[in-house]
This record gives C-alpha cells, sequence and structure tokens, in this order.
C-alpha cells in the first residue's frame, strides 16, 4: 500500500493524518482564518477606494501631493485622451484589480521554483500589509497599490495550493470539503470588509478606513506565521522539462478551445466588477442613503454581491442536482449563458434606476436588487467556468490552464476600467444599458457557439 509520503511528497504523514479541526488537519483552521482576514482587509480596502479616488485623492489640492501621479496620469492620457478625476479613478481601479488577477501567476512560479509556498505566503503577507498602511497616506497611493498587486500576487494563489497539500491524495472528500470551509472564509471575509471599512471610513475618514484594512491585513500575517507548524514544509521544485510529454493535436486544439471559452467569459466580467467600480460612484450620488438610523454608506453595497453569492449557492446546488437526476441539468457553458443574462439584467436594473433618479436621488431599494442579481450572476458564470476548465484541460497542462483561467478576470477588469472611462460622457440610464449589452454579447457567443463547444470538449481532452 502506498504510504501519503509516496502519493505526495510534499505532504507530512503526521500533518494529513491530523484531525483535531472539524474532522481536518488543524492548518486549515489557520489557512482558512489567515484568508478570512485578507479578504475582510482586501474588500474593505476595494470598497472605499473608487469613491476615495474619484472624490478627494484626484482633486485639486490633493492629485498634486501623489508621488508618481503626473506622469502615471500623461501616460494614460497620451492614449486616453483627457481623464476627469473620475475617468481617472476608474481606469486606476481597472489597472488594479486587473493585475491583481495576473500576479498571482507569477507567484505561483517563485513558489515552485525559488522560495517554496511558505515564505512566499509570507512575502506577499507583509507586501499587502505595508500596502494597505502606505494606502493611508495621499503621497505613497501608487506605491500602496503596486505593494498590494505584488503582495496579492505572492499570497492569493499559494494559500490555496497548501489547502490541497494538508491530504493524501487519495482523500478527495476531506479536500472538497476542506476547500467549502475555506470559501466560506472569504465570503465571510467579503462580506464583512466592506461594512466595517465602509462604516470607519464615513465615521472618521478615509485614512482610518485604509488604517483598518491594514490592521486586518497584520492579523492575517500573524495567524499564518503562528501556523506554520501545522503546514507541510513545500520545498522548491525543479521540473524536468525534457522528461513531459508534448501535447498531441487534439489536446492543443482542446487548449484553443478553452481559450475561446475564457474570452466568452470576459463580457460579462466587464459587467460584474463595474458594480464596484462606477456602481459605488452613482450610489454614493444617486441613491437615497438616508435612513431613520443614519445614512447607510455607499461601501457597504460591496458586501450585498458577496451576502447574496453565500446564500443562493445551497439552493443552486440543489436544483444542478436534481436537475441532474433527471439527465436535464444544463452543461457548464449553458450556465455561463445564464450568467451572462442575469448580469445583463443586473446592468438593466440599475440603468432603470438611473432613468428613475434623473439629476437627483432614487430608492436604494433598486441598486440593492441589482447588486444581489450581480451576486448570483457570478455564482452561475465562473464557478462553472473554473469546473470546466479543472474537467476538460489536457493531463499535462491542466494546473497551468486553470491558472490562466484568472487572466480572463485579468482582461476583463482592464477593459472595465477603460469603460468606466465613459460614465460622464453619457447618461446613467445609457452607462448602464451599454453594461447590459456588454454582458448579453457573452449570452449571445454562448447562443452561437455553446453547443459545439460543449460537444468538442466532452470528455478529459475533448474527445
Amino acid at each position: 500500500m502506498a504510504t501519503t509520503a509516496d502519493i505526495m511528497p510534499d505532504a507530512d504523514p503526521i500533518i494529513t493524518a491530523d484531525r483535531s479541526f472539524l474532522g481536518h488537519p488543524k492548518g486549515l483552521a489557520y489557512l482558512a482564518f489567515t484568508e478570512a482576514w485578507e479578504r475582510f482587509s482586501y474588500y474593505g480596502m476595494t470598497a472605499l477606494v473608487v469613491l476615495y479616488m474619484a472624490q478627494q485623492l484626484f482633486q485639486p489640492g490633493h492629485v498634486e501631493q501623489v508621488a508618481g501621479l503626473a506622469a502615471y496620469r500623461s501616460a494614460l492620457e497620451a492614449v486616453l485622451g483627457p481623464l476627469s478625476p473620475q475617468g481617472l479613478a476608474s481606469q486606476t481601479f481597472g489597472f488594479y484589480s486587473g493585475l491583481v488577477y495576473f500576479t498571482p501567476v507569477l507567484g505561483g512560479w517563485i513558489a515552485d521554483r525559488l522560495l517554496g509556498a511558505k515564505r512566499t505566503v509570507v512575502i506577499g503577507a507583509l507586501l499587502m500589509s505595508a500596502g494597505h498602511f502606505a494606502m493611508a497616506f495621499d503621497h505613497s497611493f501608487l506605491l500602496a497599490l503596486l505593494l498590494l498587486i505584488l503582495g496579492s500576487g505572492c499570497l492569493k494563489g499559494n494559500i490555496s495550493a497548501q489547502i490541497g497539500h494538508l491530504y493524501p491524495a487519495n482523500d478527495e472528500s476531506r479536500r472538497t470539503r476542506a476547500f467549502t470551509i475555506f470559501s466560506m472564509a472569504i465570503n465571510i471575509g467579503a462580506v464583512l470588509g466592506p461594512l466595517v471599512c465602509g462604516g470607519l471610513a464615513q465615521a472618521y475618514g478615509w485614512h482610518i478606513g485604509f488604517g483598518t484594512a491594514g490592521v486586518l491585513m497584520l492579523l492575517a500575517t500573524v495567524t499564518y506565521l503562528a501556523g506554520q507548524r501545522y503546514l507541510p514544509d513545500q520545498r522548491p521544485r525543479r521540473r524536468d522539462r525534457a522528461a513531459a510529454a508534448p501535447l498531441t493535436g487534439a489536446e492543443w486544439r482542446t487548449v484553443l478551445l478553452l481559450v475561446a471559452v475564457m474570452g466568452i467569459t470576459v463580457f460579462q466580467t466587464i459587467t460584474y466588477f463595474q458594480f464596484f467600480n462606477v456602481g459605488m460612484i452613482w450610489i454614493d450620488r444617486h441613491a437615497d442613503l438616508a435612513t431613520p438610523l443614519g445614512h447607510i454608506p455607499a461601501p457597504w453595497f460591496n458586501s450585498v454581491d458577496a451576502l447574496s453569492s453565500v446564500i443562493v449557492v445551497a439552493p443552486l446546488i440543489w436544483l444542478w442536482a436534481r436537475a441532474a437526476r433527471r439527465g436535464r441539468e444544463s452543461s457548464d457553458l449553458t450556465k455561463i449563458g445564464i450568467g451572462a443574462v442575469i448580469a445583463a439584467i443586473a446592468a438593466g436594473t440599475m440603468a432603470v434606476a438611473g432613468m428613475l433618479a434623473g439629476a437627483g436621488t432614487t430608492s436604494a431599494l433598486i441598486p440593492f436588487g441589482a447588486f444581489v442579481l450581480i451576486g448570483i450572476a457570478f455564482v452561475y458564470y465562473w464557478p462553472p467556468s473554473l469546473a470546466l476548465m479543472s474537467r476538460a484541460a489536457p493531463p499535462g497542462v491542466n494546473a497551468t490552464m486553470m491558472g490562466c483561467a484568472y487572466l480572463s478576470l485579468f482582461v476583463g477588469n482592464i477593459i472595465m476600467g477603460w469603460v468606466g472611462t465613459l460614465y460622464e460622457r453619457m447618461t446613467p440610464g445609457a452607462f448602464w444599458l451599454l453594461n447590459a449589452g456588454i454582458s448579453l454579447m457573452g449570452a449571445l457567443l454562448v447562443l452561437l457557439f455553446g453547443r459545439m463547444l460543449t460537444r468538442r470538449l466532452a470528455g478529459p481532452a475533448g474527445a
């Protein structure tokens, strides 16, 4: 019988046999709490940053104090033309949120080839902590974004990969439950971050909100360091590329088909992330946020998406399982298309809100409903995208293709930032209808090519 060490050379038999945390290794608790604190800080900061840039940092009296901003703005305007504070904020947010999904590819390479996962994650956590604190000063804003991007790249993928190394390769059931626990930690942080940081920013100022995100990131760092002895010691490895079998012609065709699927998901990605970019600005200006208990901070809406995603998962899994028992479950491509339609409806709801508000305000319940819908849309299109990638990608490049799946988020965010620069040139209703149309383009591509793609991607190698 093969031992754990035989199956997974990086795994520690003592660690993998541990069941002291809800039937799982204690290391899972440290990884989950690290990720909860990290997501708490990340989503707290993200909920503030667009409003902060547009309303304060990029306004006269502040914009002159940001180191390197004049050169950065000149480079952008050489390509895009003159940018207002809102337009500059939109494109900057697009670059930031896009690069956060690109750098994990580099972070994974560093961990695999140079430093190992533990040291890479610690470096990432320290970089992110420094970035959050640097955000509390106007002068170091661009440096703060750079530190956060690099830190997230070192931490994001590697901390997830460590979960798998807590279990023997044949313990599929516990590993799946472990990722469910880990995902719940992510969602808890995503819900609480905007609520806490947004509330503190409204009560005490932007920099208190950003500073709080820095403290939370330090808690994530301390939590991870405290759990070091409960995690496998993953050393950097040098793979023998010469020994790797080249892809066959059929496998290359599968890779190209999966790239096409990634291209389709870019459209709904643009619409989805626009809610956290221009959506924040529109809500702050045009939603009636007054209540008998006080003024609702606009960043709190960022929590609605994450909360609706959590609530809808169980019913959707039940519905999909029920349909599967009847042989009627939709394909992954169909689910991606449904997600695109729901995202378009969410953007359409924002368009209705914009038309009702005009130059004034409208009920906050309408954008609230739109954020609920966009959370449901994400559950419909993103997990099925990953599932399709995992199932269909050829074994020799499966992990690489899973990493590349996130590049669709990178591309979508970059384009989203540019689309956001059009906001002030259009009416709010027209702007959100544009975003609805972008997402519907993804749905149309699924309608036109989904059945063909599903048929050709059937089986592990597109047979």
